[in-house]
């Protein structure tokens, strides 16, 4: 009778390890890029909207155009990388290839958190999202002035895109299985980067 019990647990908790790999949108086959479905898109976001933390916060960071425009150039020092410098992912070209996909800053997912929220997102990051933590990086106050920011994010592509994809854009392209790259480091490259 105790080896049935044990075998019906190990049963139950393997059914339930697979439960959540599924519900975590990890499939069995390994890590992909996948479209989220509506369904999981609109379950996951009102999972986070009740458990990220910071909902009373309120942001001591006046709301003038100089703490916005501070906020904006210390987002798009830190964050263009994944948002774009106008937080709707402009010009990343790998926006819609990781999953979950980068949300637009500015859509009502989004904006729907408090500022409180969207301050301890950008301080404890979000896990399995690829958000990072910017605590110990960060101030408390850039953060906040990063918030304004997010608050009044310009339109969507009215700021181009990140200079560090526009340089890969920029340099030719060749096809072919014997091509050689378009461009290759040279010794003075590299005594340059030193």
């Amino acid at each position: 009778m105790r080896t049935v019990k044990i075998a019906l647990l190990a049963i139950v908790a393997t059914l339930a390890i697979v439960g959540m790999l599924v519900a975590a949108g990890v499939s069995l086959s390994g890590l992909k890029v996948r479209k989220v479905g509506s369904l999981e898109n609109r379950v996951v976001v009102a999972i986070k909207h009740k458990i990220i933390d910071g909902k009373s916060l309120k942001n001591p960071t006046p709301d003038i155009p100089d703490v916005i425009k501070s906020g904006g150039e210390h987002f798009q020092h830190r964050c263009q990388t994944c948002h774009g410098f106008d937080g709707h992912a402009t010009g990343v070209p790998f926006e819609s290839q990781v999953y979950p996909p980068i949300p637009d800053l500015g859509s009502a997912d989004v904006q729907g958190y408090s500022d409180g929220q969207l301050k301890s997102i950008i301080e404890n990051g979000l896990s399995l999202s690829g958000m990072p933590a910017w605590h110990g990086i960060v101030d408390d106050n850039t953060m906040w002035k990063i918030v304004r920011y997010l608050r009044h994010l310009p339109a969507k592509g009215s700021l181009g895109a990140p200079d560090v994809y526009l340089e890969a854009a920029e340099v030719p392209q060749t096809a072919g299985k014997d091509s050689k790259p378009a461009y290759r480091f040279t010794e003075k490259d590299r005594q340059g980067a030193q």
